[in-house]
């Protein structure tokens, strides 16, 4: 709004910064830029309580996560949320979009949920989380909820380093031009991380072997 204001003060019409914000909102314009908080609360909402505190994860598809975060493009954002296993670090799905509302987040539960199905979810307490278009495709499936307690940035750890890997590896050496481009470049990155990275947490090993490994071990004994 300041810049608006001393544009059009410049050209001639004078006008007060309070008059270009009302006018702003009836014409429903808005600055771009990233919101500083992508995942608020909705009271609304019903919170699940935590459910990881002590719990050994032992097996691929005994937890999932998931978070929002956001990437910077040259003519605004865009919005990257990931479902991963907390076993094997793999990205089971991912998708992009324009806004940070829940309907990309449950397409890409939903596409997750069509390779397998976790015993346990956890993510934060988010407004897209905590939908009840989110929690429901859940519990249709028989799935725990879980959600990081309020303002408890290590109960969701997995999913924070892997936004630190993927930002320093992919996002920060990249200028994304538009989200076609950025969608096409994530989607090598994430081939990438899945199939060929190996992680010293891991035993050096890829996450899609510890996965699928996993897998078929469970099976075995199954």
């Amino acid at each position: 709004s300041r810049r608006l204001r001393d544009e059009v003060v410049a050209s001639g019409h004078p006008i007060g910064r309070d008059r270009v914000r009302r006018l702003m909102r009836v014409m429903g314009l808005a600055a771009i830029y990233p919101k500083k908080r992508l995942s608020l609360p909705d009271g609304a909402h019903r919170i699940y309580p935590y459910l990881l505190r002590g719990l050994p994860i032992m097996r691929p598809d005994h937890v999932w996560c998931t978070d929002l975060t956001y990437l910077r493009l040259k003519g605004g954002f865009a919005y990257l949320v990931a479902i991963m296993d907390w076993y094997s670090r793999y990205v089971l799905a991912w998708e992009l979009s324009m806004s940070a509302e829940t309907h990309f987040c449950v397409s890409a539960l939903e596409a997750a949920l069509s390779r397998s199905r976790p015993e346990i979810f956890n993510s934060d307490q988010g407004s897209q989380y905590t939908s009840k278009a989110f929690t429901q495709v859940l519990q249709d499936a028989g799935i725990q909820i879980s959600m990081d307690g309020r303002g408890r940035v290590f109960d969701n750890i997995m999913i924070e380093r892997l936004w630190r890997t993927v930002k320093y590896e992919e996002v920060y050496l990249k200028d994304y031009a538009h989200l076609f481009a950025a969608r096409d470049s994530l989607h090598e990155y994430f081939e990438f991380y899945n199939e060929e990275r190996r992680h010293s947490a891991l035993a050096k090993k890829t996450p899609a072997a510890v996965y699928w490994d996993g897998r078929t071990r469970a099976r075995k004994v199954g």
